[in-house]
This record gives C-alpha cells, sequence and structure tokens, in this order.
C-alpha cells in the first residue's frame, strides 16, 4: 500500500512522541516515499499555559529524529483534530486543522506519471453490483486502461474484459498511471480477490525464488543472517521466505553499484549475514586490530520463497520480523531491496540456480610429518581417515616455510598423502624438518621425558601446510577452483 502515496502524513501523538509503530511507518515512507508532513496531534491535551513550549520542545525532538533521513527540514504542524476526544460535543471545533489544510496545499504537488508499459493496478476494494457485475477499485501502478480492454486477475487465474470504469463517481473511458479507479468486469466471486494486482495479460510473473540487491534498515537491531526465515513484503502479498546473503568478490568491493541488473557472469563471496558496520565479521576484524573495516557497496539476497508469489519485475521488496511483540520498542522491518531476478521453475534449484557463481573460501592446514627426499614431504591432519584423497590430487598447497607443492596422492591408509615440491626443499626446511623427527624418533625409544620436551619444542614449530580453494555454492559436482 505505501507504493502509491506521493505526500506522507506522519500523525505523532504530541503528550507521547515517536513510538515504535511511528518510526516503523519513518523507515517505509524512507523506502516508497517523496514528501512528508508531521503532525503534532492531540494539543487539547496539554495544559494551555505549557501548551506553547511542550508543541516547541516536541517539533525541536522531532527536528532532531529527522535530521539524517530525506525528510530533513520538513514541515512539522500542531493540531488537535478532535478537542475533548470522541465524547467530546460537535461543536467542539478542531484546532489547527485549518493551518495544516494550507501546509498540505504548499507541499502538493503534480507528479510525472507515464501512460507506457503493461498496465498494473493494486486493488484494494471488490465488491459486486447486482446487473452489472464485478467492480475492483485501486491505484494504477503503471500503464494505462481503456474501455474494453483484456484485464488478468493473476490470483484467479483468468482474463477478464473491462465493461465500464468510474473515477470518482464520474464514469470514464481511459485511466493511466497514478490514476484512482474503479473497473467493472464480468461478474466473479469477490470474495476472491480481497486485494491483489490486475494487469495486462501474461504481463506479471509468478516466481518460487529471487534475487535481489538490498540494503539493511539502520533501526534493525541484530545482524540479517544467512538461512534466516522474514517476512518478506513484495508486490501485494507478505509472504515467509529464507535468504541468502552475498557480495562482490573483495577485489570489487569498490565498484559502482550497477542499478537494476544482475550481472551472472561474475563470481560473487558467500556471506553468513549481511555485511554492516555492526555485523559480527567487521566485530572480528576490530578485534584483530583492524580498525578499518572494507565493506562492498552493493549486497545481494537470493530469497526462497514458502509459497510463490507474483509480481512485476523490478519490484520494491521489504524483509521484515513481523514475529516480534509489538510492544516491544524496536524496529521489526530489517532490510529493503529491488527484485532483479525472478525465478518463475518450480525446479529453479536444479535448473537456475547453478548459473549463480557464489563461492565460499574453504581454508586447510595440515602438517608436514616428515621429508622423503629433496622434492617431496609427507603430510598429516588435512584431511580425515575416510577422506577420498584423490578428489584432492592436483591442487596447489603452500609450506609455512615458504615452499609451493602440489598434492600427489595417499599415503597409507590414516589420511596422510604425499606432496611433490618441484621447486624443491630449502636447505633450512630440510634442517628443521629432520631435527624434528630425530627427536622424534629418540622419544619412540622409551624415554618419556624427552617425549614430553620433544613434543614441546616440536610443536613451538612444526612447519604447517596450507590448502586453499574455492567452491561454488550451487555447483553440483563440488569442484575445488584455485586461482
Amino acid at each position: 500500500g505505501a507504493q502509491i502515496i506521493d505526500l506522507m502524513m506522519l500523525v505523532i501523538d504530541v503528550t507521547k512522541g515517536m513510538q515504535t509503530q511511528s518510526a516503523e511507518c519513518l523507515v517505509i515512507g524512507q523506502i516508497a516515499c517523496q514528501k512528508m508532513v508531521v503532525v503534532l496531534n492531540k494539543i487539547d491535551l496539554l495544559p494551555e499555559g505549557k501548551r506553547q513550549s511542550a508543541i516547541e520542545k516536541m517539533t525541536k525532538k522531532m527536528q532532531k529524529t529527522l535530521e539524517n533521513t530525506k525528510f530533513c527540514g520538513c514541515p512539522i504542524v500542531a493540531v488537535a483534530a478532535k478537542p475533548g476526544g470522541p465524547e467530546a460535543p460537535e461543536s467542539e471545533n478542531p484546532l489547527g486543522v485549518s493551518e495544516l489544510i494550507e501546509v498540505l496545499k504548499s507541499q502538493a504537488y503534480l507528479p510525472s506519471r507515464d501512460p507506457s508499459g503493461h498496465f498494473l493496478m493494486a486493488v484494494d476494494h471488490c465488491f459486486s453490483i447486482k446487473g452489472q457485475g464485478t467492480v475492483m477499485t485501486g491505484t494504477i501502478l503503471s500503464g494505462s486502461v481503456s474501455l474494453g480492454d483484456n484485464v488478468e486477475i493473476p490470483a484467479l487465474k483468468v482474463t477478464k474484459k473491462v465493461k465500464s470504469m468510474q473515477m470518482f463517481h464520474t464514469p470514464v473511458t481511459y485511466a493511466m498511471q497514478g490514476d484512482r479507479v474503479g473497473i467493472c468486469v464480468t461478474q466473479f466471486d469477490p470474495k476472491l480477490l480481497e486485494r491483489g494486482l490486475i494487469c495486462t495479460p501474461e504481463s506479471l510473473h509468478t516466481i518460487h525464488a529471487a534475487i535481489i540487491s538490498l540494503k539493511k534498515i539502520q533501526y534493525f537491531r541484530g545482524a540479517l543472517q544467512t538461512k534466516a526465515k522474514f517476512h518478506i513484503t513484495v508486490g501485494h502479498e507478505t509472504v515467509m521466505g529464507r535468504v541468502m546473503f552475498f557480495s562482490p568478490a573483495p577485489a570489487d568491493f569498490n565498484e559502482e553499484i550497477q542499478e537494476n541488473v544482475f550481472d551472472f557472469e561474475k563470481d560473487y563471496l558467500y556471506q553468513e549475514e549481511y555485511l554492516s558496520k555492526d555485523s559480527n565479521s567487521s566485530e572480528k576484524n576490530k578485534e584483530n586490530d583492524q580498525v578499518e573495516v572494507q565493506l562492498p557497496r552493493q549486497q545481494w539476497a537470493l530469497l526462497e520463497f514458502e509459497k510463490p508469489v507474483t509480481c512485476p519485475k523490478l519490484c520494491l521488496v521489504i524483509g521484515s520480523k513481523l514475529d516480534t511483540d509489538i510492544h516491544a520498542n524496536t524496529c521489526r522491518l530489517a532490510f529493503h531491496g529491488v527484485l532483479l531476478q525472478g525465478m518463475e521453475d518450480k525446479n529453479y534449484t536444479e535448473t537456475f540456480l547453478p548459473k549463480l557463481k557464489v563461492y565460499k573460501l574453504k581454508h586447510k592446514e595440515g602438517q608436514v610429518e616428515r621429508v622423503m627426499d629433496d622434492y617431496s614431504v609427507i603430510g598429516r591432519s588435512l584431511f580425515k581417515k575416510e577422506t577420498n584423497i584423490q578428489i584432492f590430487v592436483g591442487l596447489k598447497v603452500k609450506l609455512s616455510t615458504g615452499e609451493e607443492g602440489i598434492i600427489d596422492g595417499g599415503f597409507g591408509q590414516s589420511g596422510k598423502f604425499k606432496i611433490r615440491i618441484p621447486d624443491g626443499l630449502k636447505p633450512d626446511t630440510k634442517m628443521l624438518l629432520t631435527v624434528a623427527s630425530k627427536k622424534k624418533s629418540k622419544a619412540g625409544k622409551g624415554d618419556t621425558t624427552k617425549e614430553d620436551e620433544s613434543s614441546k619444542n616440536d610443536s613451538a614449530q612444526p612447519v604447517t601446510i596450507s590448502l586453499l580453494f574455492k567452491r561454488y555454492v550451487f555447483d553440483t559436482q563440488k569442484k575445488m577452483i584455485q586461482s
């Protein structure tokens, strides 16, 4: 519903100030609306002697609240719409309402409208008129409609012909984007469509999943975590959906933001959560003394819906936690974004997702067990006993002493493996490893105290093996890739 608003009035109880719901309305306004007027209501509840100063105080407070929003500096008007409350006699005149009307007049503007493109209308009311048919009233979001046009009601999977139209009780033959209109079509049960979308036939898509570009809402407390479920508001419905966040590959963090398109040719980095100043991954980096955490300019999410939704391309998406207690003083709206790519195939996990190149970075560590010769060593602790080492053969590894090697194959039955070092071991490394293995063999001859000492010395400087690779999340073959 917020998508049809051109000018918003935010009504605040002057005795209470901003409430949780007021803050949520402000957030939705920021996302979906361009202009706002703040109305401080119920001024009749303020004692007359202190009224003016209380209004001024609340006005200042509101100005401060709006400072970092797009509505900074918007008009703030004080009124009492119904002095004395609902029980007061009708003769009580409202306070400040004529001033509010003047402000609304000065703020009103003619929005630019465009009749081109597919017809799309948000229906918010549906009823039947005997002998005429069923009327759907609502606001045209895009395109235009004329008498005799066919319109589709996707929720009912039917197409109907426009028999007649009215705008504010006046019959019309044409209506376009921004118009409020009632459209009469041949009879169907109005109970089947209380609200929803109607459109040019075949122009809307029913999707099971989507890729969106998104931003976190700053007032939402808590992290946005991959695999979490949110209420996803999209088109004219709200459904449960699971999210997976991803960002550009780190080299592309500063790339220009791509508006309204998604590039399937690029590689993207899987994220356990949406990256923001207060996210866990940034906190960890801060603890490691990396004060400046670099954040990507743009991030995306894969949304998987619990039931399919019908919506236009590039529509607004809002993710919320609507099951949060309404009385908890917290914003339930978590993120907002734009739907860039919908997945219409029910089997999208097989047909569509493999095109999405989101990867995870994998890092495994092991240790060098012993030297075989100048060009090869035996490693351990990188794989479990049951791991099929064959699939890792040919992958590059690096020793903590600097040498680069290649996994050559398994060695024995306990998960050990052989590493080939094409450029040969450095003399220092060879010495280090020879000393370590001598200590081990000495200790093995039954001298326990020496064994303890040797393991202390040994663990002080083992030569470690690093294996780094990336794996694409939706790659059915689970290939390991090294650059």
